[in-house]
């Protein structure tokens, strides 16, 4: 079979060999066997799936959260001439089903999908009729409550392997996991035997620094004008993001900004700009990078400390993905430290407090003692946090924490698609004249595209339209308003509404227990989180050695490129110089003449560090000095 993966590896991607730990990962699944891979971003992880899927008969279920990489991915497989496809927010039911079927009966190779998707009845009811080779689980230690994104939707995924797919072996790749995760990510997903590959996640070519500053705005400009190539800027809030961008183009860099609460479309724009290098630079939040294929990117800044190494490792290893030389910077002020530990409170409140708030959201829906079993409430944070006077950050920590516990189900980002309703009869569209081109051609696609629109309320996705009338997604939106305006129809912009579903009747707060796993133990392993990236920003200790021995790698050795390696060195050479000038000035004073200090001077050895050293000696009695002549004292 080795030939068979070979040969697949070159007709597809045109690569002679395997990297790393590629051919164990591939004969292991393709052994029919659980297997784990642990690589480091950049490791070729795509093709530790790609390549057995392609040499099986079936297809490959990819579980995936990120809609990026799906796009990314398909569209890459579909130029190789392979059949790929999947399933994202924005399709409608039709497109669903029609990309279901398709893999039933298309002979497509592999299917991508986010795990919230895996407990809908469309998708149980068309796998069961699919020929699946193997599921693959990116980002697999999401999984983990122990890792450093856990994401509940994933914990369905053994529940549907174990129904639906029982003989279906799994593949979990992650690219951040320690010891603990590692054994845990097997746990959860239910591995028949522990089997996990780890490839070293040292980056050879990625240089570590932290810069301790002050002035971060002045430190940043002056990194990414000391250097070239693509860069992107990490910081925690949207707002940062757009403010920093702004600072950066008046400093005459092409930079633009990404968070997550940028429409899809502007996303897109904006992503590609920076992919296509029309823009250098990138100002991002955490919601940027995962599933961006750019491997040219030169340098990685972080202005603002992650909560965990996982994630700053992650983050930091987008750069460099080509192998050349690249950057990792992490900016620093003393301020950061206190910024930091105040996440812990944040992240879980007192319990106290959870219950209050617990209590103020019964309140607030006006919930009778004992009422409320099922019952699901649209949730509006601002309005909740200034009736009964809570800070938001604490609000969605402890709605977090009463999900855990299982008291309510709290989803912050309930995913609404824009709806549409005509207000006039559709022979009542035929006697409005000089509406418009754009607005005529907007109604015409309308109508081909969707069904019982007079009727009531129908979804619709303005991107579908914009790409079959050729009208772009501003267009769109703005006809839409405008018809809305003139009462023509009744536009409902998609909007992201947070829910709250009561997992059980309403209890005296009291009554609320919080288990150690769901509070004492979890807050426990953040703050050691949080201490570490703490340790990290502050150690006098290698700093790629420090980041391979928290994910376990015990004998690595110095990097001789972090900032730290670099000052040791430096500090070395500077003692051996000093060594040497020292002798050189005892050897030269041995004559038992006096000389001029110009008579001390070395090549390659500065004037300024000589005139230092005889200081030095003079002060300490060594030598001495007499009208400006050196001499050795007399014994």
């Amino acid at each position: 079979m080795d030939d068979v993966y070979l040969s697949i590896l070159k007709k597809y991607w045109g690569y002679d060999e395997f990297r790393g730990i590629q051919r164990e990962i591939i004969e292991s699944i393709g052994n029919g066997r659980d297997t784990l891979g642990l690589m480091p971003t950049g490791g070729g992880k795509s093709i530790t799936f790609q390549v057995p899927a392609l040499c099986h008969d079936g297809i490959c279920i990819v579980i995936t959260p990120l809609i990026a990489l799906m796009k990314d991915q398909v569209r890459n497989l579909k130029k190789r001439g392979i059949k790929a496809a999947a399933i994202y927010s924005g399709l409608s039911r039709e497109e669903i089903v029609t990309t279901l079927e398709n893999c039933i009966f298309g002979n497509y190779k592999f299917l991508y999908i986010s795990p919230e998707r895996l407990s809908s009845d469309i998708f149980q009811t068309k796998v069961r009729h699919m020929s699946v080779n193997f599921i693959t689980v990116d980002e697999a230690h999401c999984i983990s409550q122990w890792g450093y994104d856990f994401r509940p939707s994933y914990t369905q995924i053994a529940t549907v392997r174990k129904q639906l797919l029982p003989d279906i072996p799994i593949l979990a790749l992650t690219a951040t996991a320690t010891p603990e995760v590692v054994d845990d990510i097997q746990y959860q997903l239910a591995f028949k035997e522990k089997n996990a590959f780890r490839m070293s996640f040292e980056r050879k070519n990625l240089a570590y620094i932290v810069r301790h500053t002050e002035d971060k705005l002045g430190e940043l400009i002056h990194i990414l004008n000391s250097t070239q190539g693509a860069a992107i800027v990490y910081t925690r809030s949207r707002r940062s993001t757009r403010e920093i961008a702004e600072k950066l183009q008046k400093s005459g860099i092409s930079t633009t900004f990404y968070h997550a609460g940028l429409d899809d479309a502007e996303k897109d724009i904006r992503q590609h700009l920076w992919q296509e290098d029309k823009v250098r630079v990138i100002t991002a939040t955490n919601a940027f990078g995962m599933g961006i294929d750019k491997p040219d990117v030169r340098i990685v800044i972080h202005l603002d400390l992650p909560d965990s190494i996982e994630a700053y490792f992650q983050e930091a290893g987008r750069a460099g993905r080509n192998g050349e030389q690249a950057y990792a910077v992490l900016l620093y002020q003393k301020s950061d430290r206190t910024r930091l530990m105040k996440r812990i409170p944040d992240t879980f409140p007192a319990k106290e407090d959870i219950r209050q708030i617990y209590e103020h959201i019964c309140f607030y829906y006006q919930m009778a003692m004992g009422d409320g079993y099922n019952v699901t409430r649209e949730f509006n944070m601002d309005e909740f946090c200034r009736n009964f006077k809570h800070f938001p950050i604490q609000t969605d920590s402890a709605l977090r924490l009463l999900q855990r516990a299982g008291y309510i189900e709290y989803t912050d980002e309930q995913d609404n698609a824009s709806r549409i309703h005509f207000l006039l009869r559709r022979d009542e569209l035929y006697l409005i004249h000089e509406l418009g081109q754009d607005l005529e051609l907007l109604i015409q696609w309308i109508l081909r595209s969707y069904g019982g629109v007079f009727s009531d309320y129908v979804f619709i996705d303005e991107r579908r339209i914009a790409t079959l009338s050729g009208l772009t997604i501003d267009q769109v939106y703005h006809g839409l308003l405008t018809l809305t305006k003139n009462r023509i129809l009744h536009y409902i912009p998609r909007k992201k509404t947070p829910y709250i579903t009561f997992s059980c009747k309403r209890i005296e707060k009291r009554q609320l227990i919080f288990p150690p796993n769901i509070y004492d133990k979890r807050k426990k392993k953040f703050t050691e989180k949080i201490e570490a990236m703490l340790h990290y920003a502050e150690t006098d200790f290698c700093r790629s050695k420090l980041l391979l021995y928290y994910f376990g790698e015990k004998d690595s050795v110095e990097c001789k490129q972090c900032d730290i390696c670099r000052q040791q060195n430096s500090n070395k050479h500077a003692i051996i110089n000093d060594k040497i000038i020292i002798s050189h000035i005892l050897e030269k004073l041995s004559d038992g003449r006096k000389h001029p200090p110009q008579d001390m001077l070395l090549p390659g050895i500065t004037r300024e560090r000589t005139a230092q050293i005889l200081k030095e000696m003079i002060e300490e009695e060594i030598i001495s000095i007499t009208n400006g002549l050196l001499y050795l004292p007399t014994p």
